[in-house]
């Protein structure tokens, strides 16, 4: 079993050289319509630095084989590289044991899978789910498929103007009856940071276990899931500097062991027989047929590049370049931002009078500026402030303020287009 993180005094990160930190990313360094490429998308998904297109071209260059079944070199190689990936994740999110973290395609997909597994064999007729209004797309369908095949309910907690959850709200609609909470520990519409550890705490004090969707924030502060207590965490690889394709459900080992297989076939199983199936122990129970070996490599070095630069590094370069497009992007005339929570992460979604938010997009183009317009999976967020779709810039810690530059320059010539 694995060890705790040691509790030790850590050297603090330096600033980060983000000059240096962008030669790693070689998509950062092209122009698109004949100006340089400020990428501002990464809630969308973020670039990839040399050493995760490396870890992945190694694999296929060097160790191609499947895992775990092979006695041979290449498919040690890879098994110990894999799992090897496995424990980086379990460092990362500071799990228990190894045991406890599942490979799955993404977010999306470990929700699926607790929905499926926990969910049908835990919740029933009459039971509730609460999840809040600021959810992203797959934080709500997967519960409201649940409830329809169960006869369960799922409850709504409220946000406020601000894009913040109403917590006296959120603790009233917890009840007897709740069997699970489900919650953006980060929202990808608005940047709003929920404070995931009262969440928790009120919920357990209910009875209900809680998962948390872990992918806006994963990428951009440290996450500590025995700190938080949450009981299923979630997160995908692409929105952390890794592959498409791959990601994390953390569960606590005692909900993991206790739950079904979400699907069958090889490797989730001990033996068969036309009799009987043995299912296989944690993590394999719920990692049926031949995994994305590659991606669980690139995702490794994905934790380990972010590692290395320093997540707390990573969270105060954020906060600086947030803090300084807030101040550029708030004096302009006609400019709405929605979402304006108190804690937040680097996402800046707005409204421009007179301009759709697709116009936007198209014009920010040729302007090199590339962010996302639409919905952004979470049209009841659009619902609550009464607009279609929003532009979104999303910031990471490749991004500089002569970006943030170039955005406001953008914003003035869509005024203009349009004025």
């Amino acid at each position: 079993m694995s060890m705790r993180r040691e509790s030790v005094i850590e050297t603090p990160m330096p600033p980060l050289d983000v000059a240096r930190v962008r030669a790693d990313f070689p998509a950062l360094h092209q122009e698109v319509h004949g100006r340089p490429l400020a990428y501002l998308d990464n809630a969308a998904t973020t670039q990839k630095p040399f050493t995760v297109i490396d870890a992945v071209e190694r694999y296929y260059r060097r160790d191609n084989a499947n895992v775990h079944r092979g006695v041979h070199t290449l498919s040690q190689r890879a098994t110990a590289d894999y799992e090897g990936a496995r424990e980086k994740a379990r460092v990362f999110l500071n799990a228990h044991s190894s045991r406890e973290i599942v490979f799955v395609r993404g977010a999306t997909e470990a929700i699926n899978l607790v929905a499926q597994s926990f969910g049908r064999a835990n919740i029933g007729r009459g039971d509730e789910i609460l999840i809040t209004e600021m959810e992203h797309h797959s934080n709500i369908v997967p519960w409201q498929l649940l409830s329809g095949q169960l006869g369960a309910t799922l409850r709504v907690a409220p946000i406020n103007d601000a894009g913040e959850v109403v917590l006296e709200d959120y603790e009233k609609l917890l009840s007897p009856r709740t069997r699970l909470v489900g919650i953006a520990h980060c929202s990808n519409a608005l940047g709003s940071i929920n404070p995931v550890k009262r969440m928790t705490r009120l919920a357990h004090d209910a009875g209900a276990v809680v998962l948390v969707d872990g992918a806006q924030a994963a990428p951009h502060f440290a996450v500590d899931v025995q700190a938080l207590d949450c009981d299923f965490y979630v997160l995908s690889g692409h929105k952390m500097y890794g592959p498409t394709g791959i990601g994390v459900l953390y569960g606590k080992e005692a909900l993991l062991e206790a739950m079904p297989p979400y699907q069958g076939g090889g490797e989730m199983i001990k033996y068969v027989s036309f009799d009987k199936t043995v299912y296989n122990d944690l993590p394999y129970k719920f990692e049926a047929g031949t995994p994305h070996i590659a991606g669980v490599i690139g995702l490794g070095a994905a934790i380990d590049y972010l590692t290395g630069l320093g997540l707390d590094a990573i969270a105060d370069y954020e906060r600086e370049l947030l803090h300084y497009a807030t101040v550029m992007l708030s004096g302009i005339p006609g400019l709405r931002l929605i979402g304006c929570a108190r804690d937040k992460a680097s996402i800046l979604s707005f409204t421009l009078a007179g301009v759709h938010p697709h116009d936007i997009g198209t014009i920010f183009d040729h302007q090199g500026v590339a962010i996302r317009t639409g919905h952004h999976c979470a049209m009841p967020v659009m619902q609550r402030y009464g607009v279609p779709a929003t532009a979104r810039a999303s910031l990471a810690f490749y991004n500089t303020s002569e970006e943030v530059d170039a955005l406001a320059a953008a914003i003035h010539e869509a005024k203009e287009v349009f004025g």
